[in-house]
């Protein structure tokens, strides 16, 4: 197991074009596995979740509900045998995704991982004094997790993220609980989060399937300024 870690982080880094150059070993009950990231980036590509401006689209790159099929995989309760696809879309980088945001005009950026859909949204409204609506039917979710959730199968992080973001959200009275969870599923390996002008909407999302990332959906919008509170409602983003 623990070549089969070491080899697979082997080649996703090389995929990423990352060189692995060191390491230390620690003893542990259960086996932990990390990276440390190492580099420089030019100040003027440097992409922050501060800058979000009021009329922005926000668009996600990767389906919700990895937190809730692997709590369901690891409880031997992943009826459906969603882990496959899930494993696909954690292993799956964001490089491409990425690649084709830095051609665009972007505002604000975040990636999606343990805070949550609504989590790493938040810490972007707050950062950039302006608040946000999503439209919960617009975000892809793994079908799986929505059935596992509707089980009562979420992993404590997400129960966590709900209850911290308490005071930030309102949810639209048609919005389940379940779906909220859904929202603020902790994620491994989640995909990104863009604020992007709605002018450049229509060809983002195109050039972002042509580069295979297939999930990509507009989820929101930047609503005005604001002390970045976010507001959750039921209904489809209108059509880029």
């Amino acid at each position: 197991m623990l070549g089969e870690i070491l080899r697979g982080a082997t080649d996703k880094a090389a995929e990423a074009g990352i060189a692995i150059v060191g390491g230390h070993t620690i003893k542990a009950e259960e086996p932990i596995f990390g990276l440390a990231v190492v580099g420089t980036a030019h100040p003027d590509r440097i992409f922050t979740n501060a800058g979000a401006k009021p009329g922005d689209v926000l668009v996600l790159t990767k389906p919700l509900g990895l937190g809730i099929i692997t709590t369901a995989a690891k409880n031997g309760e992943d009826r459906l045998s969603a882990i496959g696809e899930a494993i696909r879309v954690m292993a799956a980088l964001n490089k491409a995704a990425a690649e084709v945001l830095a051609r665009y005009e972007v505002h604000a950026l975040t990636d999606v991982t343990g805070f949550g859909l609504l989590g790493h949204l938040r810490n972007m409204t707050a950062a950039s004094s302006v608040t946000a609506r999503i439209w919960a039917d617009s975000v892809p979710v793994l079908p799986a997790a929505v059935e596992y959730v509707r089980q009562g199968i979420a992993p404590g992080g997400t129960h966590a993220n709900r209850k911290f973001l308490a005071d930030w959200v309102t949810f639209d009275p048609a919005v389940t609980e379940a779906q909220q969870l859904v929202l603020c599923d902790a994620q491994t390996s989640g995909g990104l989060l863009a604020a992007v002008p709605q002018s450049v909407t229509s060809d983002l999302l195109r050039d972002l399937r042509a580069a295979g990332v297939s999930a990509v959906a507009v989820v929101g919008r930047i609503e005005a300024a604001g002390n970045g509170r976010m507001f959750v409602t039921m209904g489809a983003a209108p059509s880029a």
